[in-house]
């Protein structure tokens, strides 16, 4: 009869399997040196995992199983937040109403519950980005990644079409500065030993991606540095609900 695998070893292993994998990449990393590193025999690795490419699809699963989770509780949020309180216009970016502030607080949060699960799971983000080539797990990232841009893309187009959003930046490029800023994050952190201020980077980011997207009749200093003065408020047509567009991978690497 095999012997059962012991729970703390499991975890040992896939810790040395995980700082393996980001030093020498899936296809370089050898099951006898993730063995070693944990004090376990070679033999002992097959108790836990049929191979080293099981063993990471194991931890890739966990991962993408979190943030899926995480994507369904920001969606959840948002829509309590303008069930509750209504539609943010192009003035409360403006203004820094009490409601603008409140979203940006909320979202801030969301994000930065998405920026610790990736400090968590940097290590897999590294390998998925630089260190998978060669294996089945070569175009995870970039799969994830158009997916990702192509979803924030939409999002943006509905919200150009309402007049919530400015309509003079193409919805791809927005949807590429998004994902793609996440995703090189990810990559910074696995270069740091020493853990980021991750909710000043939430809310640094989040401010940025707002009111860069914010319509540009929504700022009168702007228009009058290009000779014309803001329309007045019984000509403008009413400001548009400013919805969230999205900075947080989802259904995930």
């Amino acid at each position: 009869m095999a012997r059962p695998a012991a729970p703390h070893a499991r975890a040992s292993l896939i810790s040395a399997a995980r700082a393996e994998f980001v030093k020498k990449g899936l296809k370089g990393a050898r099951i006898e040196d993730i063995t070693a590193a944990c004090g376990l025999s070679k033999g002992a690795f097959y108790l836990h995992a049929e191979s080293k490419e099981a063993l990471f699809a194991e931890v890739l699963g966990e991962f993408t199983s979190e943030l899926q989770t995480l994507i369904e509780q920001r969606r959840g949020e948002t829509e309590r937040f303008f069930a509750e309180h209504g539609p943010v216009e192009a003035r409360d970016v403006v203004e820094r109403s009490a409601r603008y502030e409140l979203l940006l607080t909320v979202s801030a949060e969301s994000d930065l519950r998405t920026l610790e699960l990736l400090w968590s799971y940097r290590d897999v983000m590294h390998v998925l980005i630089r260190g998978s080539q060669g294996t089945d797990f070569d175009t995870v990232m970039w799969s994830f990644v158009d997916r990702e841009v192509a979803h924030v893309s939409q999002e943006f187009q509905r919200l150009q079409a309402s007049g919530a959003l400015r309509t003079d930046v193409p919805a791809e490029v927005i949807g590429s500065l998004i994902v793609g800023t996440y995703v090189l994050l990810a990559q910074r952190m696995c270069q740091t030993e020493e853990k980021p201020d991750l909710a000043a980077w939430a809310s640094s980011i989040h401010r940025l991606i707002r009111e860069g997207c914010a319509p540009r009749e929504s700022f009168p200093a702007e228009s009058a540095a290009r000779g014309s003065a803001p329309a007045s408020s019984s000509r403008r047509a009413p400001a548009r609900a400013l919805s969230r567009t999205r900075s947080t991978p989802r259904s995930g690497p």
